[in-house]
């Protein structure tokens, strides 16, 4: 009833435990972006279908992927290496594809974030996550921390999802993030993110993704970001309440946001020669 899609880049440390959680499905694709390690002989160990595909942006490839692999099943559920769906979301999953009405095109989940074998539970501040989609009704936009459009109804679901975005260390984490606040910084330089700015949205929006889109874009027009942020999970979302985990992303998270703006600073200058 659902297929699988794993998106990867030497994913050769994650992808076995990621497809062991997935045992259950006979139609797991692993769409890969040219990798140099086992990643593929993995895949295939495994029984999934191996796809590769030149990266040329987040939201290109996964939309490749939706659009261009034969997926069995009308449901596809979408996965990164650094994640498992917990036994509880599989039956879960399972039950609401089943029962879902003709109108329901998505199922949103809840993710739990882990760093040093800690859930972040507090730290964390977006747990909300479109992962269940119907083919043909969704669709990545933006190129950076993409935002994945539904034409229909999203249902939310109860079972967690778990993530472990600090299993390839914490070189791998800040190397990737130094990458992501360049695009971040981009996207601000540009003035797209200020478009989406509105408070009635917001608050308002018609779901969580609408609203988050909307609070981000409120978020990059203030002043001294990375301190807002840092009280904001330290004492608002009390990242504090996950002793040294919490206080840990919550400086890195911190320091990825002071990324980007010495990065748009450095972007605007250039323009302004």
């Amino acid at each position: 009833m659902i297929s699988v899609l794993v998106l990867t880049k030497n994913e050769e440390n994650d992808l076995p435990a990621c497809l062991r959680s997935v045992s259950w499905c006979d139609d797991v694709h692993v769409f890969d972006s040219m990798s140099t390690d086992r990643t593929e002989e993995i895949a295939r160990e495994h029984g999934a279908v191996f796809t590769q595909r030149v990266f040329d942006g987040y939201s290109r490839q996964r939309n490749a992927a939706l659009d261009g692999l034969p997926f069995r099943h009308e449901w596809v559920f979408l996965l990164d290496a650094d994640e498992r769906p917990t036994p509880e979301l599989s039956t879960e999953m399972l039950a609401a594809v089943k029962a879902a009405a003709a109108d329901v095109n998505a199922f949103r989940l809840r993710r739990r974030d882990f760093l040093d074998g800690a859930w972040l539970k507090h730290a964390q501040i977006s747990p909300f996550y479109v992962r269940l989609v119907r083919r043909g009704k969704a669709r990545y936009t933006r190129e950076i921390n993409e935002v994945l459009e539904v034409d229909g109804k999203i249902q939310d679901l109860t079972a967690p999802l778990d993530h472990y975005p600090f299993s390839k260390g914490m070189k791998h984490w800040i190397d990737k993030h130094n990458v992501y606040s360049t695009m971040e910084a981009e996207v601000v330089a540009k003035g797209l993110s200020r478009a989406d700015a509105s408070w009635k949205t917001a608050l308002f929006g018609k779901d969580f993704g609408t609203r988050r889109v909307a609070q981000k874009a409120i978020f990059y027009k203030m002043p001294g970001r990375p301190l807002i942020k840092w009280l904001y999970m330290m004492f608002f979302r009390r990242a504090i309440l996950d002793g040294r985990a919490g206080i840990a992303y919550a400086n890195l998270q911190t320091i990825y946001e002071y990324f980007i703006v010495l990065k748009t600073r450095e972007i605007l200058a250039k323009k302004n020669d």
